[in-house]
């Protein structure tokens, strides 16, 4: 597949809400599929649609424990509550810590349309409000309350 340009911080397409996906076809398997293949080669643990100029609701994630694709994903569950760094790819070298719950459960569809259910704690609780936020145009700062120095 394709590795996409990552848009940056700045860029108006990061600011924007995204449409929900209909058509479960070939063009969206090969954006997932790309999506993938540009969150691995930058070394993310997720990707959100708009981070590749792409205003629809699709993510892909992993943590390490194997890739998750979600597509119109929705937060229907937050408990708890975790204080951890975060970065993003659309901000390469800024880091700060945030506030998201402990603990997650989101509904979505696969590539198929199927309806799923993930649920996630810790770093996938996470990166699942990362990336859902990203779709409602939504950066990780407005969760930062301390920003970190960048590394040498």
């Amino acid at each position: 597949m394709a590795i996409r340009n990552i848009v940056k911080e700045g860029d108006p397409v990061l600011s924007k809400k995204c449409r929900p996906v209909e058509k479960f076809d070939d063009r969206l398997h090969i954006l997932l599929d790309d999506m993938r293949d540009t969150m691995y080669k930058a070394e993310g643990v997720g990707l959100a649609g708009p981070q590749v100029g792409v205003l629809r609701r699709v993510v892909v994630i992993d943590i390490g424990e194997g890739l998750v694709e979600l597509i119109n994903p929705k937060i229907i569950m937050k408990s708890g509550e975790q204080r951890e760094t975060e970065g993003c790819l659309s901000c390469p070298g800024e880091y700060g810590i945030t506030v998201r719950p402990m603990n997650v459960t989101v509904k979505a569809q696969d590539r198929y349309g199927k309806e799923i259910t993930v649920e996630g704690s810790e770093l996938m609780a996470r990166a699942l409000c990362h990336e859902i936020d990203h779709l409602d145009g939504v950066l990780f700062k407005k969760h930062v309350v301390e920003m970190l120095e960048e590394e040498n």
